[in-house]
């Protein structure tokens, strides 16, 4: 789990500062106006988390998986998992564009992302289509010097405010063969957002786009037409890993809330921790959070050393994801009445599951997914 370029101990301190002085003290109220400053940004990217794993050429810091997993275990620590998505936004919306557009086109788009000045956000999934991205319906026609863009997109996280919005779309025929990534600047004539009301991750946006016969110049065509879908599953597969490890820095959130409330409370004379049966969930959930970590950081240090373990990835995300739903169902139950309580972090936390058991690709998809790749 090393990283020759960075120095991980110190990333974690940084982080850790960042998220104890401007995330933890505010994350309550964010949640309840279902959204935080846009300054803050421009506060990540001043201490370079938005930067990190992007080259230096625009304004990167070259780094590891292991690395982006040292952020999201210290961003967890906050307990709001829309404030790790719509942060980290660009974590999705940029890698198509660096892997895809022209050095112009990634360094017109990229510096201001990275400088946390401009929001990035991925535009992929549709109102019938969810995890079959190959049938994708928003066209792109080519008209001149132009792509006229028409369709819609759907929970599209950081959708309502982004300022690039890397689109998904059909230029050719059916299939993968046809889809295209055009970037496409959120300013345009004829875009329409509107706010999706979520179970969870409240402070992030999370929007419904349309866009009625939007012109786009074509000179926002990432790489050439028909190159969208590899750009995109290669992304998928780090966003997955990605979601794995905020499962398990999740999980680890709740285990040590639940085993500081069960140490300080009373019942009966005795504390909850002295109760075999409070001991013996609280070592399950361990277990299991133990065991997602272990196959987390296999398939991360495979991740670094150049592989692309796509089967492994599949698991991973599926089964921490699965942990974590087990392991939030129990500290709810842990906490009790104080569990359901909301402005714990259990209890967020608990609401928060099942979209990363969704988003990035059902379990259910991803399993099968797994199963080909292994050959079965």
């Amino acid at each position: 789990m090393s990283d020759p370029t960075l120095d991980l101990p110190a990333l974690r301190a940084t982080t850790r500062r960042f998220v104890e002085r401007e995330v933890s003290p505010h994350i309550e109220a964010w949640e309840a106006d279902e959204a935080f400053p846009r300054a803050l940004y421009k506060q990540a990217g001043d201490i370079g988390l938005l930067a990190l794993g992007f080259p230096e050429s625009v304004g990167g810091i070259p780094g590891s998986a292991a690395a982006t997993l040292v952020v999201i275990e210290e961003l967890a620590r906050a307990g709001s998992g829309g404030l790790i998505a719509g942060l980290l936004s660009h974590g999705i919306g940029l890698p198509p564009v660096m892997a895809l557009a022209n050095d112009a086109l990634a360094a017109e788009i990229a510096p201001p992302v990275l400088a946390g000045e401009a929001i990035c956000a991925l535009a992929v999934t549709e109102p019938g289509g969810g995890s079959d991205v190959a049938n994708l319906r928003t066209t792109a026609t080519r008209d001149g010097d132009d792509f006229i863009v028409h369709g819609s997109k759907t929970f599209i996280t950081s959708g309502l405010r982004a300022d690039w919005l890397t689109t998904a779309v059909r230029t050719g025929g059916e299939g993968a063969a046809g889809v295209s990534v055009l970037a496409i600047p959120g300013h345009l004539d004829g875009i329409g957002r509107s706010k999706l009301d979520k179970m969870g991750w409240w402070c992030s946006d999370t929007a419904l786009i349309h866009f009625d016969n939007v012109r786009v110049p074509a000179r926002y065509l990432c790489g050439s037409e028909g190159m969208g879908f590899l750009g995109l599953m290669h992304n998928f597969n780090n966003e997955r890993l990605m979601l794995g490890a905020m499962a398990v820095a999740f999980a680890e959130a709740c285990i040590e809330d639940a085993l500081s409330w069960t140490r300080d409370r009373q019942a009966f004379g005795r504390s909850l921790l002295s109760r075999q049966v409070v001991r013996h969930k609280l070592v399950e959930m361990q277990t299991r959070t133990a065991a997602a970590r272990a196959l987390l950081e296999k398939t991360i240090a495979q991740a670094d050393a150049g592989a692309e373990p796509v089967a492994e990835v599949c698991m991973v995300k599926a089964y921490a994801t699965e942990t974590l739903e087990f392991v939030a169902g129990q500290a709810v139950q842990l906490l009790g009445g104080m569990g359901y309580m909301r402005g714990t972090r259990v209890e967020r936390i608990f609401r928060e599951t099942k979209v990363l058991s969704i988003g990035g690709g059902a379990n259910e998809v991803l399993r099968d997914l797994a199963a080909r790749q292994l050959g079965w």
